[in-house]
């Protein structure tokens, strides 16, 4: 079999013109970048929902920059084949261009990223351009913008026309400004349809029903590791956190038991036989 070559920004556009769907998982350290590589997924997502299923906090607002360079770090010693997008979390990139750069800059240069993300439709376009002419891919992402959980809380969006058309607008002035791609999250499925359909650059949902370009979901909740609770938009594949629980519980029993460490546990040493070094 010929050795998987490193997905690029080029391979989403050649998807989408083939009508293949792309598969983005988000990963957060070395495990969930080597195994959802190893699955074969087409990019790999450091999301700032890292704060939320790996730190346990309630947004993904306290997540820094140093943060996600750190675990961008983490993700990149997998050696991953798929290709790996970061988060630029909240605070990075609204001040001014300048600083935007400069923060996308280092989730490339000192992570090892191969592109970043950002929220915001028409509002961050000008953002986006000066990325886009520093040689840094990104991917849009309009709809449930978490960053602005506050202003606009977790509802669906896009639910009226006028709405929809907003959407609509703000996903074709990303890809105007040279966004390789968009994700379109919470939205309802005839509007993620109409927006996929508009653009040349594909669109991975979200909670946006079957008619994108691709799928993007978050590890923990693919594989239930986040107790807190279960997105509608997600389906568990696996119970890993009670098989996790029930792992941990048989460990405990055993040690308390004295059955662990057993014989095949034990290392023995000939020459301590002689009980001198005791002495």
């Amino acid at each position: 079999m010929a050795e998987r070559k490193p997905v690029t920004i080029f391979d989403f556009a050649a998807k989408k013109a083939r009508g293949e769907r792309i598969v983005v998982l988000t990963a957060y350290d070395y495990p969930s970048a080597f195994y959802g590589d190893a699955a074969g997924v087409d990019a790999l997502l450091v999301g700032d929902t890292v704060g939320m299923v790996v730190l346990g906090h309630e947004t993904t607002l306290p997540v820094t920059l140093d943060a996600v360079v750190h675990h961008v770090q983490a993700v990149r010693r997998a050696r991953p084949k798929a290709l790996v997008i970061a988060d630029l979390p909240f605070l990075t990139y609204q001040v001014n261009a300048d600083e935007a750069v400069r923060n996308a800059g280092r989730l490339l240069q000192e992570g090892g990223a191969n592109a970043v993300k950002l929220e915001g439709g028409r509002r961050v376009t000008a953002i986006v351009e000066r990325l886009v002419q520093a040689g840094i891919p990104v991917m849009g992402h309009v709809g449930l913008t978490p960053q602005s959980a506050h202003a606009m809380g977790r509802r669906i969006q896009a639910r009226s026309p006028e709405a929809a058309r907003e959407l609509l607008d703000d996903a074709r002035a990303l890809q105007e400004a040279g966004a390789f791609s968009i994700v379109l999250e919470t939205i309802p499925d005839e509007v993620a349809r109409v927006v996929t359909a508009e653009l040349s650059i594909p669109t991975i949902g979200i909670g946006a029903g079957p008619h994108c370009d691709g799928e993007v979901q978050v590890f923990h909740d693919l594989l239930g590791l986040y107790p807190r609770f279960s997105p509608k938009h997600s389906r568990r594949y696996a119970e890993l956190g009670q098989a996790i629980t029930d792992a941990v519980a048989a460990f405990a029993a055993d040690v308390r038991a004295g059955t662990f460490p057993a014989e095949e546990n034990t290392f023995h040493e000939p020459t301590l036989e002689d009980p001198s070094w005791k002495s």
